[in-house]
């Protein structure tokens, strides 16, 4: 499933320094939400830690363009430089990724995760997001982290998707992934996947 969205070839103009992306995450208080280390401080503000640092470009680029809305978000990103984007994406996806909190096992989703449903045209999970949903960079596209992700987090990024308030996937893969699934399944699938 090509979950919370993929990034069409968005690599950086330079490799973006992890010790810098580090101060500067402090200055421009990027921490105060997403933490230190990357692990967010509330459930509903995303982890940061272990995702592609092509994904944490895009998104930031995406808040700045007005292609990808949040209240506070779109003020946040808005005076970074490009500089600034590339190493605070450096920085927080060379911290390590959250375990999940929980071994949870339900078995409708996880098919659902790892197998898809080709009756409703969704994918696995897995197919786009990588083993136990870690996320990956794959023929120039980045897939965010998932597993371990906030679970009321990944629980408002589909509900966003499936109404539509959420539209940067590349060709709306997203909101028609999202689309496709019942209110039961978005809850049990952002349960599952914060679990990973």
């Amino acid at each position: 499933m090509a979950l919370l969205t993929a990034v069409p070839q968005v690599s950086a103009e330079r490799a973006g320094d992890a010790a810098v992306g580090r101060l500067t995450s402090e200055t421009e208080r990027c921490q105060e939400c997403h933490g230190s280390e990357g692990i967010s401080v509330a459930d509903k503000i995303p982890n940061h830690a272990g995702q592609p640092a092509d994904y944490l470009v895009k998104q930031l680029r995406d808040f700045q363009s007005g292609a990808r809305q949040h209240e506070t978000m779109t003020v946040m990103a808005a005076d970074l430089a490009p500089a600034d984007i590339v190493d605070i994406a450096a920085y927080f996806s060379g911290r390590p990724a959250p375990a999940g909190t929980l071994n949870g096992e339900r078995s409708a989703v996880k098919i659902l995760v790892e197998q898809g449903d080709d009756s409703r045209k969704v994918p696995a999970c897995f197919s786009c997001h990588g083993p136990a949903g870690k996320g990956r960079v794959a023929d120039g596209i980045a897939y965010p982290l998932l597993g371990g992700q906030r679970l009321v987090y990944l629980r408002s990024q589909l509900r966003n998707w499936k109404s539509g308030d959420r539209r940067n996937s590349p060709e709306g893969v997203m909101n028609r992934i999202a689309g496709a699934l019942s209110d039961d399944e978005i809850d049990g699938l952002a349960a599952y996947l914060a679990t990973l």
